[in-house]
């Protein structure tokens, strides 16, 4: 036997250590660790840049086509509102911007409106809150669902709203894609649909000319329709017909400028006490 001396097993043992095959590996999370006596062994794969591109595209290619009526709705709503911010008198920056950073649908209609009025952030701020405030159960809902997915955590909260929240909560995932990366994919596709719709409507909303008296018409028609699809989808209409009748009392007693946010806390606090009765007729429905 050829005895080496100590400076070559010390070099032999320092080119063993910066071999890839010595070093820590990154876990693909689609690959577990059957038992400790393997993890000598290398028993999961090493996540190189090819097989983190592999996952991403897998994961891409099986979000797309749940996110494709929401393309068509998105882009529709999104041209929409760029013309209408047009309309209004902004730049297409604006909805450009707000497309990209807001990203609360009917909150970004609204905010024409207080753009346009008297300076009031905290009505804005109360107004997004009441408007948006199913969204604090959409996160509750989705707190196992979010658990360890690292950086992607923070956009899958901005991005959260009712199309995304509603794929990645009921979507079945096949075994073979990541998780983390399905739900990054939904609401990444979701957030481009409608800030490429939104950009497009306020680049062409200043250079087509074309009568655009009513458009502003639009939110309302907007609200309408949501309002009767809801209407057609629940056999039980108690919350609509409290919305109703809130929302009329508070314009009779508040004026059309400032019945909005009344009508809003006379609907929460009615359905809050109302909130059983509802829940009993939802389960023997």
């Amino acid at each position: 036997l050829v005895t080496l001396p100590p400076w070559a097993k010390s070099l032999a043992a320092r080119r063993r250590r910066n071999s890839p095959a010595y070093k820590t590996p990154v876990r693909n999370p689609l690959h577990r660790v059957k038992s400790p006596a393997q993890k000598n062994n290398y028993p999961y794969e090493v996540m190189t840049p090819m097989n983190r591109y592999e996952t991403q595209l897998r994961a891409l290619r099986a979000a797309f086509p749940y996110t494709i009526p929401i393309f068509a709705g998105f882009w529709f709503l999104g041209l929409t509102y760029g013309i209408y911010m047009n309309v209004s008198g902004f730049s297409f920056l604006y909805p450009m911007l707000m497309s990209l950073t807001i990203f609360a649908g009917s909150v970004e209609f609204i905010t024409v409106n207080l753009l346009l009025g008297a300076f009031n952030p905290f009505q804005a701020l109360f107004l997004t809150l009441m408007v948006n405030a199913r969204h604090l159960f959409y996160g509750l809902s989705m707190l196992d669902k979010f658990r360890g997915l690292g950086w992607k955590k923070v956009y899958l909260i901005f991005g959260m709203f009712d199309e995304s929240f509603s794929i990645n909560y009921t979507a079945q995932i096949p075994p073979d894609v990541d998780r983390g990366w399905f739900m990054f994919f939904v609401t990444l596709l979701n957030h481009f649909y409608w800030f490429s719709g939104s950009t497009l409507g306020g680049i062409f909303g200043g250079l087509i000319q074309f009568n655009t008296e009513g458009l502003d018409f639009v939110m309302t028609a907007m609200f309408v329709v949501i309002f009767l699809e809801q209407w057609l989808k629940d056999k039980d209409h108690t919350s609509a017909l409290v919305g109703l009748a809130a929302s009329a009392a508070c314009l009779v007693f508040f004026g059309p400028d400032d019945f909005i946010i009344p009508a809003m806390l006379a609907i929460l606090g009615v359905l809050t006490l109302l909130r059983g009765t509802l829940e009993r007729k939802g389960a023997l429905a």
